[in-house]
């Protein structure tokens, strides 16, 4: 039996989930003495566990809506954009300084950015496609090189 091209299985050549650090889950710890603080003149019974549920919340917040970049099937997706390889030209590695320096003052409004605080490097890749505003998609990634190198796979495939 012969599988059709709609199918067939993706592809999938680079995955990176732009989750947060654990500093930053362990920073937010302070939400539980801070919501207990104001809680415990109205009642102290329920003060930290109501911290507690907050917490949870909120590091559950961060988790699911973290975006995803993902190299498949011959299409470049980050967070919920999502580009043809064929329409990227060149991809550049961004380190702190130049990815600082890339969507500061005097970048291009119209960039698509997929930015995460947390993470401090990244990739420049422009956008080749007439038709598209955006001149270049910069994205964090914490494997700038591996997300490269994906991308130029996908472009020869």
């Amino acid at each position: 039996m012969t599988r059709n091209a709609s199918s067939a299985p993706a592809v999938t050549t680079y995955r990176e989930r732009l989750l947060p650090g654990v500093s930053l889950f362990i920073s937010m710890l302070l939400v539980i003495p801070a919501v207990a603080l104001v809680l415990t003149p109205i009642n102290a019974q329920w003060a930290i566990p109501t911290g507690v549920i907050v917490y949870a919340i909120l590091a559950a917040t961060f988790l699911l809506l973290s975006p995803s970049i993902v190299v498949a099937d011959g299409r470049l997706s980050a967070g919920r954009a999502e580009i043809p390889v064929s329409l990227l030209g060149e991809v550049e590695l961004l380190g702190s300084e130049a990815l600082r320096s890339a969507i500061g003052p005097g970048s291009d409004a119209r960039n698509y950015l997929l930015l995460r605080g947390w993470i401090h490097r990244g990739v420049r890749i422009a956008n080749i496609d007439p038709a598209d505003p955006a001149p270049h998609w910069i994205l964090t990634s914490r494997h700038p090189q591996k997300l490269a190198e994906a991308v130029a796979a996908a472009r020869t495939e």
